[in-house]
């Protein structure tokens, strides 16, 4: 479970001459372990925080609270690593997550034999762990490794495109009964609902389904939660949508209309489509993600939508939207094994709105198109 991530981890940290490492981020820990807890309604109260790693010569062991066993349990048998969970729910006494934690990083921390510097993810660490930190280690030099793991996050494992396939399944499957929902009288909540209901009931299980639901007749109509807006007769509704499978994301969009589109949102949506293709058809390795955001842009521009206030695309992985950003900034050279998402879009604030995602996995001569969901009307 996740061998090669931790290889790939190991060899830089052993090129920056670091022998231990407190990685804190939740990204890190699922990209690090597989261990992919359960998040849509926050952390559990029986949870001192999010999973923390610690890496020393080689190995790295996984520190999660009992009450997330089940997702903790990937990684028991891995060979470079250990899991070690704390007391998080209790009846006999009080609750006292943070302390056990603390009391289990504590004693992790203490059989540590190493000498020199130790990275730490500063963002994710909490103030009380990096002062046991300190106080078990007596003080050590410590250096930052904030984002020293998003570099490599971004070619994916072939471990990780399976379970990248899947969320893109799953999203397919939304967005058919989206497109079913979408009717005169159903508010945006509605729509969400049925798509959400019909994802869990494919998953199996509770998995988290995010990101956007919004009718074109808000003033806001790029992105938003479902809220209690009714579609009315012409309305447009886009459904940017997000299922997480093992903790790995998809992502993707489509636009559906309440009743028979009208003249101009036919003439917007079959725009974007073509937009979509031809973002498509400019990827390939060795490409700067900012020559892709470039051409896509000045691809709308000349179809009279110059307005465009939106990314072109981003990376996915273990998060919703990381490198490689395709945006006018961003220079990264574009690799297989990559995963990314490309999104054109155009709207009218307050009367309606288009946008078609499609994810693509980056090969050795072009791309594989993940979704699979038809992006026609």
């Amino acid at each position: 479970m996740h061998d090669e991530q931790r290889a790939r981890a190991r060899d830089l940290l052993q090129q920056h001459g670091v022998d231990r490492a407190l990685f804190a981020h939740p990204n890190s820990i699922t990209w690090l372990t597989g261990y992919a807890p359960f998040v849509e309604m926050g952390m559990s109260p029986f949870e001192a925080g999010p999973a923390l790693v610690w890496y020393e010569g080689g190995h790295f062991t996984l520190i999660a609270s009992e009450v997330q066993a089940d997702a903790a349990q990937v990684y028991e048998d891995v060979a470079d690593g250990t899991l070690i969970t704390y007391e998080g729910y209790a009846v006999d006494h009080p609750i006292r997550a943070v302390e056990a934690m603390t009391g289990a990083l504590r004693n992790v921390l203490r059989e540590s034999r190493g000498r020199g510097l130790v990275g730490v993810e500063m963002d994710g660490v909490t103030a009380g762990q990096f002062h046991t930190l300190n106080l078990a280690l007596n003080q050590p030099q410590i250096l930052p490794v904030d984002g020293w793991l998003k570099p490599l996050r971004m070619v994916k494992t072939a471990e990780e495109i399976v379970k990248l396939r899947r969320s893109f399944e799953l999203a397919d499957v939304g967005y058919g009964v989206a497109r079913a929902a979408c009717k005169p009288g159903a508010r945006e909540i509605d729509v969400w609902g049925a798509l959400d209901g019909a994802i869990q009931t494919e998953a199996g299980r509770r998995i988290p389904v995010s990101y956007d639901c919004v009718v074109g007749y808000r003033h806001n109509n790029i992105g938003g939660l479902p809220l209690d807006y009714a579609l009315r007769p012409g309305d447009s509704l886009i459904v940017d949508l997000a299922a997480v499978h093992q903790g790995y994301w998809s992502d993707g969009c489509r636009t559906f209309y309440a009743t028979e589109p009208t003249p101009d949102q036919i003439k917007r949506h079959h725009f974007i489509r073509d937009a979509l293709e031809y973002a498509i058809a400019l990827i390939k390795p060795g490409v700067k993600a900012n020559d892709v955001d470039a051409q896509v842009r000045a691809f709308l521009a000349r179809g009279g939508y110059a307005v465009y206030p939106h990314h072109t695309g981003h990376g996915v992985g273990v998060s919703g939207h990381e490198e490689p950003r395709i945006v006018p900034y961003n220079e990264t050279v574009l690799e297989a094994g990559m995963v990314i998402l490309l999104e054109p879009g155009t709207y009218i604030p307050g009367e309606t709105g288009c946008r078609l995602e499609d994810g693509l996995l980056i090969t050795a001569d072009g791309v594989e198109i993940l979704s699979s969901y038809p992006a026609s009307i």
